[in-house]
């Protein structure tokens, strides 16, 4: 059986069927995804367009855990993210998904080793330094690994978020405007950075974006609008 997007079920990283998710109640309720069906292939990497309010980010939440639909399933590297409790999602994220944010969201009190080693602390790894040296040096890091976030630019924070996405070689790797807080050169490096861990590590990418040329860098283009996906098009992955 295939969907839409003509990507045959069995083969997919990520199954949404039926997603629906409001906010509030009565007149005042909102819907913010409406009715999502969409199946995306392993190593696919998907550009995710839409006006602010559209429900992007929303989405990307519900691919993660981090938000849970009213109805329908989500399927995400084989696993119904429904059947998990909260510790359960947890853990899968820290497994199986990579996510960075337009915010870089590190932790102020911990250096550029220590920020990126946290997941593979938390996965148990015992080489979880060295792991985190050597994904840091792979984004151009490797004389900053003991500097704090304040000690850092916009653009090294978001190479140590992405790094630390990147360390536990996630399926998924899901991107919410990663260049949102960066100028156009240093954001130019990071998309570069990212497509680049992608495409090494075989994972999947989901990327917001509100830059149809960014987004033209996917191998497919989805376009959200009012809480539905209105049409795609497939864009030629280019280098």
């Amino acid at each position: 059986m295939n969907d839409i997007s003509g990507h045959p079920l069995a083969s997919s990283a990520i199954s949404l069927s039926g997603v629906s998710l409001s906010l509030g109640r009565g007149a005042a309720r909102v819907h913010i995804l409406r009715q999502i069906d969409l199946n995306i292939g392993r190593g696919e990497a998907i550009g995710l367009l839409g006006p602010s309010g559209s429900g992007k980010s929303t989405l990307l939440m519900v691919m993660t855990g981090l938000e849970r639909p009213d109805s329908g399933s989500v399927i995400v590297a084989g696993q119904d993210l429904h059947r998990l409790d909260e510790d359960g999602l947890a853990r899968f994220r820290g497994k199986h998904i990579g996510i960075v944010f337009q915010a870089f969201h590190l932790i102020p009190t911990m250096t550029a080793l220590e920020n990126v080693a946290v997941p593979l602390e938390l996965a148990g790894l015992a080489d979880a330094l060295l792991r985190a040296e050597q994904e840091l040096a792979a984004v151009g890091l490797a004389n900053r690994l003991h500097h704090y976030p304040a000690e850092l630019s916009g653009g090294e924070q978001q190479r140590v978020a992405l790094a630390r996405a990147l360390a536990p070689a996630p399926a998924l790797v899901v991107a919410d405007e990663p260049t949102g807080n960066l100028d156009e050169a240093t954001g130019y490096e990071i998309i570069d950075l990212l497509f680049h861990g992608q495409r090494e590590r075989g994972a999947t990418l989901v990327l917001v974006t509100h830059d149809t040329e960014l987004a033209a860098r996917c191998d497919r283009v989805l376009h959200l609008h009012s809480g539905r996906l209105d049409q795609f098009a497939t864009a030629p992955l280019q280098p």
